[in-house]
């Protein structure tokens, strides 16, 4: 059970789905017309042209409608997806797909015709040995596509690193929130899965402003990340900047002009 619940490599991406649902349309095609099972090799020319490209179109179209089923796991997993998500989705796609077909070969294929397969024998001779040869290609390309996501992510995180053997903190410039200098450490703030984090890395916050020029120094114990700017705040005389999750950090006088300048561009923007 804990295997199930390991991360699995997952594109978000809707047009790299909607690709898959095409190439999957289209493979569905290809094999029905070169290998003809059972009912396919009974069909004249142009009755392949008609129904071949119909299977072709279910198994597209029925990948494109369960999309909204997996972005829903995606969600409410916190945008995490696990092998346990990938094989639901996968599980539910099949089934209802299964009876999809059959309905498709009933009141499309064969209407109006007599000796029709059993919905058992379309199921074991036909649909199944189609699907166990379909299918992978369908998770070879999730898998691949998932993977290519992850290594662009990895290469787009940036990294904080921690002064000698200290550990640092690696991730995608817009979860970072803001850092602010605790003696002789930092304290970050990020998002990591959807939550707030905080970590604690040995290293100067000057060292931090002059590694990554796009956060923005605000006070001598604060750089920040225009990204989550949300709003400026006014407290008995002392201005503040209003970031996500409703994070506060004060701006100084040395840095205020700057930091109106950044931000306020930011925000017209």
């Amino acid at each position: 059970m804990k295997l199930l619940k390991n991360s699995y490599p997952f594109d978000p991406s809707f047009k790299h789905h909607a690709l898959i649902a095409l190439g999957l349309a289209i493979w569905i095609f290809g094999f029905l017309h070169l290998t003809e099972p059972l009912d396919v090799n009974e069909f004249g020319d142009k009755e392949k042209l008609i129904y071949l490209p119909g299977y072709g179109l279910i198994g597209g179209i029925m990948y494109l409608v369960f999309l909204p089923f997996q972005y829903f796991l995606y969600s409410r997993s916190q945008q995490q997806w696990t092998l346990l998500q990938e094989l639901l989705f996968i599980l539910f796609l099949v089934i209802i797909t299964i009876f999809i077909v059959r309905a498709f070969y009933l009141y499309v294929v064969m209407v109006g015709e007599q000796n029709l397969y059993s919905f058992s024998y379309q199921l074991t001779s036909i649909t199944l040995p189609a699907i166990a040869t379909i299918l992978p290609i369908v998770l070879i390309g999730r898998f691949g596509l998932g993977k290519y996501k992850e290594k662009r992510l990895a290469q787009s995180k940036i990294e904080i690193k921690g002064e000698g053997t200290y550990d640092g903190l690696r991730l995608l410039l817009n979860d970072l929130v803001c850092v602010q200098s605790s003696d002789n450490y930092i304290e970050v703030l990020y998002y990591s899965g959807g939550e707030l984090k905080k970590s604690l890395i040995r290293n100067k916050l000057s060292v931090v402003a002059e590694e990554f020029p796009d956060l923005l120094r605000i006070h001598r114990s604060y750089i920040i990340n225009p990204y989550h700017f949300q709003q400026w705040k006014t407290e008995k005389g002392k201005l503040f900047v209003e970031l996500s999750s409703s994070i506060f950090a004060p701006v100084s006088n040395t840095y205020k002009n700057d930091a109106k300048s950044v931000l306020n561009s930011t925000t017209n923007n």
